[in-house]
């Protein structure tokens, strides 16, 4: 299936293309090599997704790598995406999904981990959208407003899920 915007892989470079909304959302995860590598974990694994409430992830893959089909689910709407990029580095961990046929918006999401040589580490969700669906055109700014709440709760779930790494 072909994704349903044209600049895919735009978000790795942090660009927003003409007339799509843009999305930055950035939450402090806590501190250290062992939460790093724990957020690591549960962002590539589809674990910090799967511990949302109320959203299901499904996926035939382990682990998010290019070419991966992924299909987020809210209630009875299904969003099928593709892993566009990857990136897992020294103090860098990150994926970005882009919309194929079928999902109510057009456009693309990053979630990024990173270590700043302080140690803190954060979660950065950046995305680029459009209406794609009726439903979520007659939503106008609520579904942005959606949208902004999933990422920021993404951030709780993942400083949740590194609490116990934290060093003291």
């Amino acid at each position: 299936m072909p994704y349903t915007y044209e600049d895919v892989g735009a978000t790795r470079e942090d660009r927003c293309p003409p007339g799509f909304h843009r999305l930055h959302v950035r939450a402090r995860i806590g501190e250290g090599e062992a939460v790093f590598r724990r957020a690591s974990e549960a962002l590539m694994t589809w674990e910090m997704h799967r511990e949302l409430g109320g959203v299901t992830i499904t996926s035939d893959a382990a682990k998010a790598a290019p070419g991966v089909d992924v299909t987020v689910g809210i209630g009875p709407i299904k969003a099928p995406c593709r892993v566009v990029w990857t990136a897992e580095e020294y103090r860098r961990t990150a994926w970005a999904y882009g919309t194929l046929p079928g999902h109510p918006e057009s456009g693309e999401e990053a979630f990024e981990i990173t270590r700043t040589g302080d140690g803190t580490v954060w979660l950065t969700i950046t995305a680029f959208s459009r209406a794609a669906k009726w439903y979520a055109r007659a939503g106008g700014p609520a579904t942005r407003g959606l949208q902004h709440a999933y990422a920021q709760q993404c951030g709780k779930v993942l400083r949740r899920l590194c609490a116990p790494f934290e060093q003291p």
